[in-house]
């Protein structure tokens, strides 16, 4: 079932979406040569704590994942790209490093994930990162009423291909609201015209992510962490957005890329 927000609820969704990128930021910042990831982890059960939110990630069982899952974010370095398992290790020069995290404030939640280069950045790095954040601004700017969930889903593709990468549709997007994963799905390839058509008050994660050189995966022993078939690196960038009257609303803006509240 889909349920379609008020100009109200979404409001009340920006909230949460504001901490959301605002932390994210943050992390971005503390991320450096020598930082171990359960740094970054308990950075966040901090932060998390003294706003009042709660983690959707802690406790998550999902049918995919060896669950519970007892971290707030999920980090992911180099070839891992999705569901990164917290643990030790210290990053490292031109490590890669992929942040998402899901939190509710006052039962709303907003999910967002970026990509950073810890140190020396590779070029061929920066390209699959840029390649990600055209792609999820690429997918919303079709995120208007009247298009279709295929609109967004094409966009994303174009966008890898011209950037010289394949995607993969196992995981992508997703519905986003009361809980973090609602439906619809949102599919990181497809067809434009296709698909749900997109009313106002539809709140949707959008979060393009891709392989350097495979559109394969394969998960590690933790039963999380997904990684490139290949070994080849990885970046992931998401937002969540509200589908709105007059356009696309990002609910998770990062400090220096606001958005108006609807």
């Amino acid at each position: 079932m889909i349920e379609l927000k008020s100009p109200k609820e979404i409001r009340q969704m920006a909230v949460t979406g504001q901490f959301v990128g605002e932390l994210l930021a943050e992390l971005r910042a503390v991320a450096a040569v020598g930082v171990n990831l359960m740094d970054l982890e308990h950075h966040a059960r901090r932060r998390i704590k003294e706003r009042g939110a709660e983690s959707c990630y802690w406790d998550y069982s999902p049918s995919f994942g060896r669950g519970p899952f007892r971290n707030v974010l999920c980090l992911s370095v180099n070839d891992a790209v999705l569901h990164g398992l917290p643990h030790d290790y210290s990053l490292r020069d031109g490590d890669l490093l992929s942040i998402d995290m899901a939190v509710g404030i006052d039962g709303w939640v907003a999910d967002s994930a970026l990509s950073v280069i810890v140190g020396t950045p590779a070029a061929e790095d920066l390209k699959l990162i840029e390649a990600t954040e055209v792609a999820l601004e690429a997918g919303i700017d079709v995120a208007l009423p009247g298009n279709h969930l295929g609109d967004i889903s094409a966009a994303i593709g174009e966008v890898a291909r011209r950037y010289g990468y394949r995607v993969n549709n196992e995981f992508g997007g997703h519905g986003i609201g009361r809980t973090m994963h609602e439906a619809p799905h949102v599919a990181n390839d497809g067809r434009s015209g296709r698909g749900l058509k997109l009313n106002p008050g539809l709140t949707i994660a959008i979060e393009p992510w891709f392989c350097r050189s495979t559109d394969k995966i394969k998960f590690d022993k933790d039963g999380w962490t997904i990684r490139s078939a290949d070994g080849s690196r990885t970046a992931h960038s998401e937002h969540t957005v509200a589908i709105t009257e007059a356009g696309p609303q990002v609910l998770t803006p990062r400090p220096g890329n606001a958005a108006p509240l609807a």
